[in-house]
């Protein structure tokens, strides 16, 4: 296991005490006055690599803030954290496992070392069978058990096993075969498999039941139910299982015990977090989706991102910016939250994908050393693509008490040129980021003749700050380069907070508690519930109302 350098608490550190000196003296100073001052800052504070476009001008900073954020990062040893990620050290210290996501997308040919083995050439060996399997299905040589081909894919998983699939399916639909459904299947709520399943033939039907361990109790549960459906539609023989179901799991035990040949079993390893598992064999059914092709372009980008990540000065890095500018607004200006909004509608579950990989790393209120922090950690993720969020929440963000930071994300080209609609779009882009840094002042709403009584009540105080990414296209390399960017970004947060971005024992309280009271629930007589009395009252009145089983 790693053994990670003593360091002094976060809040003695001299750089920390040098930024809440610094906050001080610029907190009240407003984004017109840092324009007004600066004629060059929308170029100075932008930084153009790795086939992204980051402008952060429109953020309350200045060169010496920028200076001191950096500052901090090299107290924190962000420098020496990045290379034990990358040299594949157990990083995630209190699961003493390798945080080694990175590898994943590695050159063919390029050593990745976990334990002094050099596992590369295991991952390429299972990109290569899932290669061969998503072009057997695509290409119609992989048959049902009736010898139909196969027109439907549903991935059966949950967290980590379907937000990321999910994500990439619709950032990437562009690219995907228009004569395939995909669909997603992750919650135990029964309507979710319902719904999902209503209007496909089972003779067509191909589910991936991705879960490491193959346990996972919502995954197996609707695993169980999707292998009753098929096996009851193609008249009751369990042998149809082996023909409409594959395995993204290490487990091989269970995997055949549930009627999946091993063969088509496709394997990852421990040191691979499930939020961070996309581009993983988690992925199957990107890869079948958008093709081999398009999966290995994606990775590129994913690649190029860490190689930029590990490689450019702090002050010229995409991530490692992002990162500090997060610690900068929520530990010393209060905020509580982050936006994201992406302006193309392909990235619609993006947000949503963000905020597992946001709050899961960084929602920790104890240091690596395992001493409670005095410091705020992870802010809340949340949004929606652009316009439609103009209509519904940005009102909080120009007008609202609460100081969100925002992050815009845009396109120079589309995948779907309609007359003017891009330019339409990427209007209201910029001018939403120019809205929220300047605002509106009373002075400019009386010389527009604003009546007196409404005056008030249209001003826009600005200085909300944001950040604009901008990339050329939506291509699968340019989503790996995103998806990549807030990773590091959060990756360079829980380094300054000293708290471990990989584990989640926060998710496992709720899980013990459940499988106690399922049994409860299914008690025949009266159960012995020594819950708190809330609890015990709603299982009570659930048992009363529910149908008999």
């Amino acid at each position: 296991m790693t053994v990670e350098p003593k360091r002094p608490p976060l809040t003695d550190l001299p750089e920390w005490k040098a930024l809440g000196e610094h906050f001080r003296k610029i907190r009240d100073v407003h984004l017109r006055e840092f324009f007004a001052g600066d004629p060059k800052r929308g170029e100075r504070f932008a930084v153009e690599d790795a086939g992204l476009y980051l402008d952060y001008s429109k953020n309350r900073i200045t060169g010496e803030t920028l200076a001191l954020l950096v500052a901090l990062a090299e107290a924190c040893g962000l420098s020496q954290r990045i290379e034990a990620m990358f040299r594949g050290e157990k990083i995630n210290t209190t699961e003493g496992r390798a945080a080694l996501h990175v590898a994943l997308r590695m050159p063919r040919g390029r050593p990745v070392f976990v334990d002094g083995q050099d596992v590369g050439s295991a991952m390429h060996e299972v990109l290569d069978r899932m290669a061969d399997f998503a072009g057997r299905v695509r290409d119609g040589a992989w048959k049902g058990y009736t010898g139909k081909r196969i027109r439907n894919v549903i991935n059966i998983g949950i967290g980590g096993s379907d937000l990321g699939p999910v994500m990439a399916y619709e950032a990437l639909r562009h690219y995907s075969r228009r004569d395939m459904t995909f669909r997603f299947v992750s919650n135990i709520d029964g309507t979710d498999f319902a719904e999902a399943a209503r209007d496909l033939n089972a003779e067509e039907t191909l589910f991936i039941v991705s879960s490491k361990t193959f346990t996972t109790v919502e995954t197996m549960t609707n695993a169980r139910t999707a292998r009753r459906w098929t096996v009851q539609a193609l008249g009751g023989d369990e042998r149809s299982v082996a023909r409409h179901f594959v395995a993204v799991s290490t487990n091989a035990g269970e995997v055949a015990k549930f009627g999946i040949d091993t063969a088509h079993m496709f394997g990852f390893w421990d040191w691979v977090g499930g939020r961070y598992s996309m581009d993983s064999a988690i992925g199957l059914s990107t890869m079948i989706a958008i093709g081999p092709e398009n999966f290995r372009a994606m990775l590129d980008g994913f690649h190029a991102m860490d190689e930029h990540f590990r490689t450019a000065p702090f002050a010229r890095n995409l991530p490692a910016l992002m990162g500090l500018l997060s610690v900068w607004y929520n530990n010393f200006f209060g905020a509580q939250t982050s936006a994201v909004l992406p302006y193309d509608r392909y990235l619609k579950r993006f947000p949503a994908y963000l905020q597992q990989l946001t709050m899961e790393s960084n929602g920790k209120h104890v240091t690596l050393e395992g001493a409670y922090v005095d410091y705020e950690t992870g802010p809340v993720f949340w949004g929606e693509p652009g316009t439609n969020g103009q209509h519904s929440f940005y009102q909080l963000l120009h007008q609202g008490t609460k100081l969100v930071p925002c992050d815009f994300i845009g396109f120079c080209r589309t995948l779907n040129p309609l007359g003017n609609h891009h330019d339409l779009l990427m209007a209201n882009l910029f001018a939403q980021t120019e809205a929220l840094a300047l605002g509106r002042t009373e002075d400019e709403l009386r010389a527009e003749g604003t009546p007196d009584r409404l005056v008030a009540h249209r001003i826009c105080k600005g200085n909300r700050p944001s950040n604009t990414i901008l990339g050329e296209e939506l291509t699968p390399g340019t989503l790996g380069r995103l998806v990549a960017l807030y990773e590091h970004s959060v990756f360079t947060q829980g380094v300054v907070w000293q708290i471990d971005s990989f584990d989640q024992w926060g998710v496992e309280l709720g899980k013990v508690l459940a499988k106690k009271i399922v049994a409860e629930l299914g008690e025949t007589g009266e159960p012995d519930l020594r819950h708190d009395s809330s609890t015990n009252a709603l299982i009570r009145r659930y048992r009363r109302f529910r149908p008999p089983q």
